[in-house]
């Protein structure tokens, strides 16, 4: 196993980098979704104002 991992390390740090970038994306994929509907809200709230 150690064999594995120390000639190969280059591929497992790219693969949990890989990891890190999807979760950030998948994130701010949310948080956009959720301010979207926010300013929706307010756009609504205005309106009948």
């Amino acid at each position: 196993m150690l064999d594995f991992l120390s000639k190969n390390a280059i591929y497992i740090v790219m693969i949990i980098v890989l990891i890190v970038w999807t979760g950030i994306f998948f994130y701010l994929l949310g948080m956009d979704r959720r301010i979207k509907s926010i300013e929706q809200e307010l756009k609504g709230e205005k309106n009948e104002e």
